[in-house]
């Protein structure tokens, strides 16, 4: 694994480099304060009365009926329009997803060129409102460090770096022309782009995760099961042996951290859980009683509502699909039913048109939740995950809520969502101002 630790090296020198650039420091924000809006606090199902809510740099500083006394603060008159916390995407994969096959296989595609093309899709996803999203494998660290220093803008992401993957996992890219690296001694394409990690038996997992975490993962994400959009492995295998999944816990939470892992079926998930890992994504293909052992170990389960075919899927893909579409209704309805936690994301794949349907993917949620439940589920549901990643953390404070002391993530909504679920659907009309991080990115009024 001598490679990998030359290769991981290189990117921590990148990012320092990159961290001197943006030398000259943003002014910090100035007061700004939100008179007469109706607030969706993060939990309520309901709206409350007119009140005022005043932000101090980064945080929100107070929250009173009647007028908040801010003499020098930038004044955003609501007019009764509804202000929520910023949403949250918990399954991302912010270059997948700004790509297409093609592109990433292309011989000539350089890291930089791929960053740019994330980077156009971070400012896209921020101006739709979400204001923080979960990365579940990638060369992200880059795009991250990008944003945070303002060179670019787009969510706040909590990265998972590289996702881990056996040989013929779900998270082995290879083309067939690439041998594995352990009989070649060459690293493959994948890898050294940052994609993913090849890592079998239990040390060359915990190098995996432990170069993850150095390169400042807040989460590690692997492989535990058979995928649809991978080429190698079959929807119903388990992938990973328990020793291989406890070892990668085991390197997790001596940082504090968390594993969640990719996984469909019941041998999986099962297998995953009794190794200790604290989140599942996907889980379409669970059964009741793996779901209700979820439950009772307090197992989050990261679902999204995935679609049959897209227009640029394989036939093969869609195919490999079809169980899990099957299982995606029973799954939802289930584990809202037994109380399972439960977070929401998109995991959108090499379809970059697919981006603009981050929005109507939300709203898909309606087949099993109330408008207040979809709200709930999109802010403070998934910043209870986000926060999972403890000292890991990258943005320390609370997210998802509209209280004095949370981070000032916000939406200015026109209208109410909890009474018109549908107004988040269309974010560059209904979206009257988006704010991070108490910096002002869109203001309509």
């Amino acid at each position: 694994m001598g490679r990998m630790g030359a290769l991981v090296r290189a990117g921590v020198a990148l990012l320092v480099a990159w961290g001197g650039a943006a030398a000259a420091e943003e002014p910090k924000p100035a007061e700004v304060l939100f008179r007469n809006v109706r607030v969706f606090d993060g939990t309520s199902p309901r709206l409350s009365a007119p009140t005022d809510v005043l932000v101090r740099g980064s945080r929100i500083a107070r929250i009173a009926p009647g007028q908040v006394a801010a003499a020098d603060a930038q004044v955003i008159e609501g007019r009764g329009r509804t202000l929520m916390p910023g949403l949250i995407d918990a399954h991302v994969h912010m270059h997948f997803t700004s790509m297409t096959m093609k592109s990433l296989l292309a011989p000539d595609l350089t890291p930089a060129e791929a960053d740019e093309m994330a980077a156009r899709s971070a400012r896209e996803m921020l101006m739709r409102g979400f204001t923080a999203v979960r990365d579940v494998g990638g060369p992200v660290f880059a795009l991250k460090a990008g944003i945070d220093s303002g060179k670019w803008q787009g969510p706040r992401i909590w990265p998972s770096g590289p996702t881990v993957s056996q040989t013929a996992g779900h998270g082995d890219y290879r083309l067939p022309s690439e041998g594995p690296r352990r009989f070649t001694g060459r690293m493959s394409r994948a890898e050294a782009f940052g994609a993913g990690w090849i890592a079998d038996g239990r040390d060359e997992v915990l190098t995996a995760v432990r170069e993850n975490l150095r390169f400042g993962a807040s989460q590690i994400k692997l492989m535990a099961g058979g995928g649809t959009s991978s080429e190698y492995d079959p929807v119903d295998v388990a992938q990973y042996t328990f020793d291989e999944l406890k070892a990668a816990v085991e390197a997790a939470e001596d940082w504090n951290s968390y594993v969640t892992v990719h996984a469909y079926t019941d041998r999986a998930i099962r297998r995953a859980i009794e190794a200790g890992v604290k989140c599942i994504e996907h889980g379409q293909m669970a059964s009741e009683e793996t779901l209700r052992l979820m439950r009772d170990r307090g197992v989050w389960l990261s679902l999204q509502v995935l679609r049959p075919t897209t227009p640029d899927m394989s036939p093969l893909r869609a195919e490999k699909r079809r169980p899990v579409i099957e299982g995606q209704p029973r799954v939802f309805e289930a584990a809202k039913r037994l109380g399972v936690r439960l977070a929401w994301g998109t995991d959108f794949l090499f379809e970059p048109a697919l981006n603009r349907e981050q929005n109507a993917n939300l709203l898909a949620l309606r087949q099993w939740f109330t408008p207040a439940e979809i709200l709930k589920l999109v802010t403070h549901d998934n910043a209870q995950l986000l926060a999972l990643s403890g000292p890991r953390s990258p943005y320390p404070g609370e997210l998802g809520v509209v209280r004095e002391g949370a981070l000032a993530d916000l939406l200015l909504v026109n209208g109410d969502p909890i009474a018109d679920i549908d107004l988040l659907g269309d974010p560059e009309r209904n979206f009257a101002l988006i704010m991070k991080d108490g910096r002002i990115y869109k203001n309509s009024l």
